[in-house]
């Protein structure tokens, strides 16, 4: 089969791409390995009409490329959890507490945290989150971890677990295997607030559900996406492009855009692309990563003053919060990821019940449904955000999401971190810049 243009992928990121080719006059193809839309977005409804959201939620203000695309959409951005009335739930190996603001904190541990967060805000302003490379200590602020730097700067080791208690809630690695670049840029990214808030990052969400937004613009795209029909191979050239998949049809094209994860990606041989440029793709990681989502009759945790935000240091869970009425999300973290998948089938929804008992008490256990979503080892994801340890920011270099025409690449991972903005905003510009390619004029 010809066409101006071919996607690799119909998550957020391909999706997107397409619109924008489609949009401008292109003949594109997306080509999916699943049997729907969305990638990592995902969502299922209940009997009563809720939907659960089984991958990406939520986002913020400051993530406009997400935001315009839900208005042209005709969707709604209304508050998430950070709104909820109610206090945080710090569940710690040696007790539960319910309070804001690490209340297992001494006065010393506090003023600790508030010298070291200053410090780190102070420096994030250093950062131009669009060429992190630039920094004149680049490599150095590359090559520490953010548990060494904060032990640098004099941290109490209670202002550490607590940085370590909200990277498992995150589902990022562990702060002694992330680097400090890496969370600089992130929070450049987002105006240099200080440490990761959801306040800041996570304070929206679509009220029509998050994968509405990719089932709509599959909607658009129609019969131009192509199912259960995951790539093997892209052979890449200005004289033209082959895109080869598992059952042995052949599309020929202009151009390539691959906005498949970068995990996924390497499944995929490709040729005619430069060793550099594959080499940059293939040093990124994804965090490994798997969600349960649970169901309740409503939200009965506000009725003990808890707003279903836990911070979880012992078990399978590493943080919990509230997705919509009733329903409540949970991230096991990729150092817990073993335990969880060595758990046996028939046992895995006990054991994380037993976990959320313990955060929310016995009423917890009165659940409607439970989901689960092992993405860090989907074969189609093989991960779920993207994961920068010490040293992989200037190993991936400034070649971190640009593009080698005919080739173009898209998605989360080719922006700051993971995240549906990311996704929406590379795929929006890679499509922007193939437009050219397959022969209409870039806009």
């Amino acid at each position: 089969m010809r066409c101006d243009v071919v996607v690799l992928g119909a998550g957020l990121a391909g999706l997107r791409a397409a619109r924008e080719l489609a949009g401008g006059g292109a003949d594109v193809v997306v080509l999916e390995a699943r049997n729907r839309p969305g990638g990592r977005v995902e969502q299922t409804e209940l009997a009563d009409g809720r939907l659960v959201q089984l991958g990406g939620e939520v986002v913020a203000p400051f993530h406009t490329a997400y935001t315009e695309l839900v208005e042209e959409l005709g969707l709604t951005l209304i508050p998430a959890f950070p709104d909820l009335p109610g206090e945080d739930t710090w569940v710690l190996a040696d007790g539960r507490h319910v309070g804001e603001d690490h209340p297992w904190f001494d006065d010393a541990d506090r003023r600790s945290y508030e010298a070291v967060e200053e410090a780190f805000r102070e420096l994030t302003k250093t950062v131009d989150p669009d060429d992190p490379w630039s920094h004149p200590r680049a490599q150095e602020l590359d090559d520490v971890s953010v548990g060494a730097w904060l032990r640098a700067e004099g941290a109490t080791p209670n202002v550490v677990r607590a940085r370590e208690l909200a990277s498992g809630a995150l589902a990022a690695e562990s702060i002694e295997r992330t680097s400090l670049l890496s969370d600089l840029r992130k929070e450049a990214a987002a105006g240099a607030h200080g440490f990761y808030d959801y306040d800041v990052w996570e304070c929206q969400r679509v009220a029509e559900g998050s994968a509405t937004v990719p089932l709509r613009v599959a909607a658009e795209l129609g019969p131009r996406i192509r199912y259960a029909t995951p790539v093997t191979e892209a052979r890449v050239a200005a004289s033209g492009c082959t895109v080869v998949t598992a059952t042995g049809e052949r599309f020929e094209s202009e151009a390539v855009v691959c906005a498949l994860p970068v995990g996924a990606l390497r499944g995929v041989a490709v040729s005619g692309v430069s060793a550099d440029r594959l080499g940059s793709l293939h040093r990124q990681k994804n965090a490994m990563v798997a969600k349960a989502c649970f169901v309740w009759a409503d939200s009965f945790w506000e009725r003990n003053g808890q707003n279903g935000s836990v911070y979880m240091e012992t078990g399978l869970i590493g943080g919990t919060w509230t997705q919509r009425e009733g329903i409540m999300s949970t991230l096991v973290p990729p150092e817990r990821l073993g335990p969880f998948l060595a758990t046996p089938e028939e046992h895995v929804e006990d054991v994380l019940l037993d976990e959320m008992a313990g955060a929310f008490g016995d009423e917890a256990r009165a659940v409607q449904a439970v989901f689960m979503r092992r993405w860090g080892v989907d074969p189609w994801t093989r991960g779920y955000i993207t994961s920068w340890r010490p040293g992989d920011v200037m190993a991936v270099g400034p070649l971190h999401g640009t593009h080698e025409p005919p080739f173009y690449v898209c998605g989360s991972d080719q922006w700051v971190c993971g995240y549906m903005e990311g996704a929406v905003r590379t795929g929006r510009d890679a499509g922007r810049a193939a437009l050219g390619q397959a022969g209409a004029p870039p806009t």
